[in-house]
């Protein structure tokens, strides 16, 4: 199983790119979303992957994030979701925005991805409400990327610096808030749609800022 790779990006498509590790190419596919993120040909890169096997086919998938990636797995296992459209909807989402969608019970921003219909929407949202809230907890930033290996490069690429990891810092603050909620005795799916509609309402909103507004949306009506 190929979990991780890094190397040169050779060039990029519509819908994957090519990297070059230790003179192998790999086609990796990847999202809009992560196609746009990736620097240009001859820079250092590094994605999580995931194998598809099939009877006539083998395709490696791409993702910035291994919280993407296990993403794309549990998409997978909706009837009805193939890899392609897995990626579409993370694509157009991102993994904290399929965690937000799926938490709130939005069918509609499943909808929004390319290829995505109503029936096949509300069935992810139905059928993976109840395993959000491990995933939105897992956490988890991009990939390192390591520096090109200058023995082997190209003087061209030897140029080429890698890019640090970002943090995701809005992902992390949603992950400890839920975290914290159901530390304090709250069900882990109350405590993601709060938390996932805290985040909607202030995006600006730090851990302690999601917790103060998940408390408040999770407090008996009176």
């Amino acid at each position: 199983m190929i979990g991780k790779i890094s190397g040169i990006l050779d060039y990029r498509a519509s819908d994957h790119v090519l990297i070059d590790v230790r003179g192998v190419g790999y086609i990796v596919h990847v999202s809009d979303r992560t196609l746009a993120s990736l620097p240009g040909p001859g820079e250092a890169v590094a994605l999580y992957t995931e194998l598809l096997v099939r009877e006539d086919l083998l395709q490696l998938f791409g993702f910035p994030t291994l919280i993407e990636k296990e993403w794309h797995r549990l998409l997978m296992t909706v009837q009805g979701v193939g890899a392609k459209a897995a990626m579409a909807i993370l694509g157009t989402l991102g993994a904290e925005g399929v965690a937000r969608s799926i938490a709130m019970g939005d069918a509609r921003s499943i909808q929004a991805a390319p290829g995505i219909g109503p029936k096949i929407a509300q069935r992810v949202v139905l059928e993976l409400k109840s395993k959000a809230p491990a995933l939105m907890a897992m956490g988890g930033g991009p990939v390192a990327v390591p520096a090109p290996d200058g023995e082997a490069a190209a003087p061209s690429r030897r140029k080429a610096a890698p890019r640090p990891a970002e943090p995701a810092p809005r992902a992390s603050f949603s992950a400890d808030a839920l975290s914290a909620l159901t530390n304090l005795g709250y069900q882990p799916s109350d405590a993601a749609q709060a938390v996932a509609q805290a985040a909607t309402e202030a995006p600006e909103a730090d851990t302690a800022g999601l917790i103060r507004l998940s408390l408040k949306l999770l407090a008996p009506k009176t």
